[in-house]
């Protein structure tokens, strides 16, 4: 098997989904990546 060098483009802070979950209920948006859930350049 080979491995696959795969590049990240999601943000790491919030796993590509632009928000957090927040333990009290609702969430929100990630600072990181401004919701957009990508990584910047």
């Amino acid at each position: 098997m080979t491995a696959k060098k795969f590049e990240n483009k999601e943000c790491m802070y919030c796993s590509g989904k632009g928000y957090f979950q927040l333990l009290l209920g609702g969430s929100e948006t990630c600072s990181c990546c401004s919701g957009t859930g990508k990584k910047k350049e």
